[in-house]
């Protein structure tokens, strides 16, 4: 399957409401609105063609970049095409989604995390506090969470939005993992009140920190 076959496929899973509903959440114009759903089930069609994800991913267009990263091979990048490929994309539902399914499964995900923390790159840095929050959760010993916790209150008030979310995840997954680090990362989230007045739909638990902590931890007694 040559990439001008998906390109029509993808278009003609177009919709509106999901190309508005993109546009609302930051994404370009350079897009079809196809949803989740028919992305997921076109790559489980092609199955994995790494030069095929990195073709689609070169056209810069939202779903083929959606697809892409559902066909990529992580371990076949270099650390310099992943930081090109993080650097590129601003929509930060994409990004998330490169994330959860390249950033995570890549061998070397620590050495760039290090390397991002201090990176003026935006979306470099939206990358690193996200592998920073996946440390919290899965293997802290590589982290000064104390050090974090500094960084994270001095830091957030002035950081970029697309950072200020993934800052704020790690600063809730301190305190949820970590009772000895807990009243300090509610004192951070009160003091700071980023996300306290965030919309959030009947069911959700807020961004607020000191909310998502308490939640969380309230569901682990």
């Amino acid at each position: 399957m040559e990439v001008k076959d998906i390109l029509q496929q993808l278009e003609a899973l177009g919709d509106e409401k999901i190309r508005a509903q993109n546009k609302k959440r930051g994404s370009s114009d350079n897009q079809f609105g196809v949803k989740m759903g028919d992305i997921r089930a076109l790559a489980k069609k092609i199955k994995t063609n790494h030069q095929l994800a990195l073709e689609l991913w070169d056209i810069k267009n939202v779903d083929a970049r959606f697809l892409a990263i559902l066909i990529i091979e992580p371990k076949k990048l270099s650390k310099d095409q992943i930081a090109k490929m993080v650097s590129s994309e601003k929509f930060v539902h994409i990004a998330d989604w490169f994330y959860s399914y390249v950033l995570k499964e890549y061998s070397a995900r620590e050495t760039l995390r290090q390397e991002w923390m201090h990176s003026n790159d935006i979306m470099h840095g939206r990358a690193a506090w996200s592998l920073t929050s996946g440390c919290v959760a899965r293997n802290p010993e590589v982290l000064d969470l104390s050090g974090l916790l500094d960084r994270i209150e001095t830091e957030m008030p002035n950081a970029a939005p697309e950072v200020q979310w993934t800052m704020n995840s790690t600063l809730a997954q301190i305190g949820i993992k970590f009772p000895e680090f807990r009243s300090r990362a509610l004192s951070i989230g009160e003091k700071l009140g980023i996300y306290k007045d965030y919309p959030t739909s009947k069911g959700c638990t807020s961004p607020f920190a000191p909310i998502w902590i308490n939640e969380m931890v309230r569901r682990q007694e």
